[in-house]
């Protein structure tokens, strides 16, 4: 292979750079762009793949985001690596936004409750049932859909013309180049 590490990352090194990247943030997230742009499908599919990712980084259900968002772009015709890509918006930086305001809005859909139910999760989460998490998961789930589709149109809106501009200039350069090369071989 032309461009692989001679010596392999261990699998710990992989998982810890998932979760913080090497170089930046910043670094990181105009990767996600420069490879939504670059995407073969349609200007539509990888705008609504990406804003289906959106949608399901929203969702309460870490650990599913990924599944989910592909399940959900194959189903509506999106791009699946766009959605991929589009689960990235949830981080460890964007969770806590996204967990309070689903859980306020969903208290909010659920008849606005003024007092807040006590949650005990000192005995972890995986030792709590169902029962005690509930209070907590309802809301949010109820409300990640409101926020969530909002979040999905507003990328939506952004992604579309963004791919659309690069592919357009993309298939002028390569016409470009393609009539310079004509004139070159005469």
């Amino acid at each position: 292979m032309l461009f692989r590490r001679r010596e392999a990352e261990s699998f710990l090194e992989r998982m810890r750079v998932h979760l913080w990247p090497r170089r930046s943030w910043g670094r990181s997230s105009r990767y996600v762009v420069y490879r939504l742009r670059r995407l073969s499908d349609t200007p539509h599919a990888v705008a609504l793949g990406f804003a289906v990712g959106v949608f399901t980084a929203v969702t309460p259900f870490l650990g599913t985001h990924m599944v989910l968002a592909a399940l959900f772009a194959w189903v509506v015709g999106g791009s699946i690596v766009a959605a991929l890509l589009g689960t990235f918006i949830g981080n460890p930086l964007t969770y806590p936004l996204f967990w309070y305001s689903t859980y306020e809005v969903g208290t909010l859909m659920l008849g606005g409750a003024s007092e807040k139910p006590p949650i005990d999760l000192s005995g972890g989460i995986f030792q709590t049932s169902l029962d005690q998490l509930w209070p907590l998961l309802k809301p949010m789930t109820l409300g990640s859909i409101p926020v969530g589709l909002a979040l999905a149109a507003l990328c939506y809106v952004l992604v579309r013309p963004m791919v659309d501009a690069y592919k357009h200039r993309r298939r002028r350069e390569l016409e470009l180049r393609a009539s310079r090369e004509a004139l070159g071989a005469q």
